[in-house]
């Protein structure tokens, strides 16, 4: 397969793809959870077995809790996350509950830290980028012929910002119809995301410089292409036997770890499409125009 013939299609599917998940965070914006807006937790145990979060939801319903999540830890163990209450609704909380809840812990996090949180949440992505597309430069410094180090670097930045806006921009459309928030999990997510990403992506380019020092191909495209072919597989694999949990966590995992199995499904989709077709790609038609191998 000739994957470097197709590039204007992959950038044009990427260019659709980050302008519309752009669009959907300018438009419909980002849910905030509680860590970041200001919230209580609310830990409880029963005597005997828990109900079911749904039970546990019907329960609740009356109180009109605002982003209220649940979620099991062990059979009779229950954390509730929701915005900030009182206290006249915490006791109420607990009252709904049952006589066999036992309150175990109670937190509040108030909307100054909440902001602090989420500036520090966004200072320490923006250096985890910064960091990882040095390193990429770094690593790849001694590269000979077509490439200089930075533009290994620059290619890696292009799709990580593409492969975590696009999953932002889901986020932010089913937030609309559902009840998924940005929350702490969905930031380590993220996060998450940006490494496998990054993983990815330095595959790649490590099998294309060794095919490139090893002059294999006949030129700079078939050099590519060969090198991609190469990896592929191995890609595939590796995103298919981590998709295949997270799946179960998204079905199974309850309220608080659905967002996080959501975006690292997309984050994983969308880095696998980047480092077999945009990266390598871009990194021909941008910075290999007149190069050979």
């Amino acid at each position: 397969m000739n994957f470097i013939r197709y590039s204007t299609i992959y950038f044009l599917i990427s260019f659709i793809l980050t302008v519309s998940s752009i669009a959907a965070l300018f438009v419909f914006g980002l849910r905030l959870g509680p860590e970041f807006t200001g919230g209580s937790i609310l830990e409880v145990q029963y005597q005997e077995t828990a109900p079911s979060p749904e039970e546990l939801r019907t329960l609740l319903s009356p109180l009109g809790l605002e982003s209220l999540q649940i979620q099991g830890t062990g059979e009779n163990r229950v954390i509730f996350r929701m915005k900030e209450v009182p206290e006249s609704s915490r006791s109420q909380i607990i009252t709904s509950l049952g006589e066999r809840a036992t309150e175990l812990r109670f937190e509040s996090i108030g909307p100054v830290i909440g902001k602090e949180l989420r500036q520090k949440t966004f200072v320490i992505a923006g250096l985890a980028l910064l960091i990882i597309v040095a390193y990429v430069a770094f690593a790849f410094r001694r590269t000979m012929g077509a490439f200089a180090p930075w533009h290994w670097g620059i290619a890696s930045l292009l799709s990580l910002f593409h492969d975590v806006f696009l999953p932002l921009g889901l986020l932010a459309l089913v937030g609309t119809l559902s009840d998924f928030e940005l929350n702490i999990s969905v930031v380590v997510a993220l996060l998450t995301v940006i490494g496998y990403s990054i993983n990815n992506n330095i595959v790649v380019f490590d099998r294309v410089r060794e095919n490139l020092l090893g002059r294999t191909g006949f030129d700079l495209q078939d050099t590519v292409n060969k090198s991609l072919r190469q990896t592929f597989v191995r890609n595939m694999n590796t995103s298919l036997t981590t998709l295949i949990p997270l799946a179960a966590i998204f079905l199974f995992g309850g309220d608080t770890l659905r967002g996080f199995a959501l975006v690292l499904m997309a984050g994983i989709i969308v880095g696998f499409y980047s480092a077999l077709f945009f990266s390598p790609a871009f990194l021909v038609r941008v910075f290999g125009k007149g190069s050979t191998s």
